[in-house]
């Protein structure tokens, strides 16, 4: 069971979910990405903040700077260093914005106008930190359904110590996603993939405990990687500081159920939320786990909002734990609601006529499931993944309004591309990434 209590940093270590594997510190999991028995990393003890010390909090990197220092020994990074990491990490807004009701979250400032760029960009700073360091150089393995790809090969793009291998699915995500993957920089392959994003994933796993593939210096970058999970703790708390109420219900668009498990983690360190509404498309297994207390994976389907096109999210193992899997204390705190790719172009539609506010295909399914979730004494707020630059083909053609990324597609032309084909076959991508 984890344990919430105040920071004991140098006591603080991180086991597997599936419990076979020992407990490791912070560095190791960063590095290792997934345990060794396949589970993924929890922190045996959850960080507290007091609210007085959330009061005191001012800026953006203020939040940044005391989340990762309550999970991070400054024995492994001193302060210096780590408001150094902090200021190069978070050089782009993250604004709350009204929009009647509802608020809006928008995570998309930054390089490539996805939430992912958050993350990815801590992480990367943290990578490279402990990479010189200790003289060492690695290889990124990363599975994607769209923007954490891009995210990744931006953040990594020309660090010399660090190979990336971005696995995704060949057809299945949109011209800039694609484009900000193919071309990033020497140091980043994409690899695309005849299969599905769960393909993907299953292939990054398995070659995690691959022993053929020891040579490579495998580490995560998807959220699998708890060094990817910690960074996104602090947007939910700076959202906390920017409301007008603190009696808050946060509505996560969800696909692998990273930033769901950022709001848990966000909320068990102390910050306030009176409750959480997963919000998915078709790929409905965190619904069917709120409505009957069983969970159980499908094969994914493909939906307008293709970056949650998710049929076995690996982070909902996460969330589980983080609830003991008890179902009725995971019911008290978190509701599910499936939303259609139909009533997501209505929801773009509605808002962008009524409130002259254009919504991405993610966004706007947790902005319907706000509509049905919202209640009036307190206070909602949709967390909005991506820009709508990033599905400007594929909003035109479903909504009629007309949105223009040429000009940011035609510089990414300008940078070598970088991708290879391939089967849906395990024993190809190794020999890839054997190979690169």
């Amino acid at each position: 069971m984890i344990k919430v209590l105040p920071a004991i940093i140098d006591r603080m270590k991180f086991y597997s979910t599936k419990k076979k594997s020992p407990e490791v510190d912070f560095k190791m999991a960063l590095f290792q990405g997934l345990a060794p028995d396949g589970g993924l990393y929890m922190p045996d003890i959850i960080p507290q903040f007091t609210l007085k010390e959330l009061e005191k909090m001012s800026s953006l990197q203020d939040v940044g700077f005391g989340v990762l220092r309550k999970w991070i020994n400054d024995e492994e990074i001193s302060n210096e260093d780590l408001k150094h990491i902090v200021s190069k990490s978070l050089a782009f807004p993250i604004p709350l914005v009204s929009i009647g009701d509802i608020s809006i979250l928008e995570l998309f400032h930054g390089p490539t106008l996805a939430f992912k760029d958050i993350a990815a960009c801590v992480l990367a700073q943290l990578f490279e930190y402990f990479l010189i360091k200790d003289n060492k150089k690695i290889t990124i393995l990363v599975a994607t359904s769209g923007d954490t790809g891009a995210a990744i090969a931006h953040a990594f793009a020309g660090l010399k110590r660090v190979k990336v291998a971005i696995l995704y699915p060949r057809g299945k995500v949109s011209e800039l996603q694609e484009e900000q993957m193919i071309r990033a920089g020497k140091n980043v392959l994409a690899i695309a993939v005849d299969g599905v994003f769960d393909d993907c994933q299953a292939f990054v796993k398995r070659a995690f405990q691959d022993p053929d593939l020891e040579d490579c210096n495998l580490s995560s970058a998807n959220s699998i990687n708890i060094g990817r999970l910690i960074p996104q703790i602090i947007y939910y708390i700076w959202a906390y500081l920017q409301a007008s109420e603190k009696k808050i219900q946060f509505v996560v668009p969800s696909g692998n159920m990273g930033n769901a498990t950022a709001a848990l983690l966000a909320h068990r360190m102390g910050m306030p939320l009176t409750s959480l509404v997963i919000a998915t498309n078709e790929n409905d297994v965190a619904v069917n786990y709120y409505q009957t207390g069983i969970y159980k994976t499908k094969e994914s389907v493909q939906t307008l909002s293709t970056a949650m096109d998710i049929g076995s999210p690996s982070n909902f193992e996460r969330i589980l734990e983080l609830f003991d899997y008890d179902y009725s204390s995971f019911c008290k705190l978190i509701s599910a609601v499936k939303v259609t790719d139909e009533e997501t172009i209505n929801t773009i539609k509605r808002v962008y006529e009524k409130k002259e506010y254009l919504l991405d295909f993610h966004t706007a399914v947790a902005f319907y499931g706000a509509e049905k979730t919202h209640v009036s004494n307190q206070y909602t707020v949709v967390v909005s993944p991506a820009s709508p630059l990033k599905f400007a083909k594929e909003i035109k053609k479903q909504t009629g309004i007309p949105i223009d990324n040429s000009l940011y597609i035609k510089d990414l032309k300008k940078i070598e591309k970088r991708v290879i084909s391939t089967s849906n076959d395990y024993n190809a991508i190794k020999k890839i990434l054997q190979m690169n």
